[in-house]
């Protein structure tokens, strides 16, 4: 199969992947047990995975309130200006700030959504006021800060075929 043509993954990969996003950690050997394959098949379908671009990385998922980060929030950013300009600089902005974990583009009233960690409120307060706001390229943030973390990073959905 040859997933860069067609992206449909069967049963086995779906079950793979799956168990995969709930522990990045399994070996060959635990992959084949979980899927009745060979630690070899299991490996090579992984390996033929990872090489389509399916799977994507593997990362370690850190407690936030472990590592001193009490206060989770997402930010709603207004650009001042639409231009190739401002979007790159602001671009530039989310990368260079380690609070904020993710950024996307949107559609409706708001441009970005940032989710942001910070050690407190105070934190939160210094990236709005002394990072966001100042910057030329932002008209307008809202910020909405997470009161509980119902359903925290779940795995992707995958369809089984």
């Amino acid at each position: 199969m040859n997933m860069q043509q067609n992206n449909t993954l069967d049963t086995t990969d779906s079950r793979l992947l799956a168990a995969l996003q709930r522990d990045a950690t399994l070996t060959a050997q635990d992959l084949g047990e979980r899927l009745n394959l060979s630690p070899s098949q299991a490996a090579r379908r992984r390996q033929r995975l990872e090489q389509a671009g399916v799977i994507t990385g593997y990362r370690a998922t850190v407690a936030p309130d472990r590592i001193g980060l009490g206060v989770e929030s997402f930010i709603h950013v207004v650009m001042a200006a639409h231009s190739e300009e401002n979007a790159r600089d602001f671009r530039r902005l989310c990368d260079t700030r380690p609070e904020i974990v993710a950024a996307w583009t949107l559609t409706g009233e708001a441009d970005y959504l940032l989710r942001v960690w910070c050690a407190d409120l105070a934190g939160l307060n210094r990236l709005v006021q002394q990072a966001l706001l100042p910057h030329p390229a932002v008209a307008r943030v809202q910020s909405q800060i997470v009161l509980d973390r119902v359903k925290p990073d779940a795995p992707l959905p995958l369809m089984s075929r």
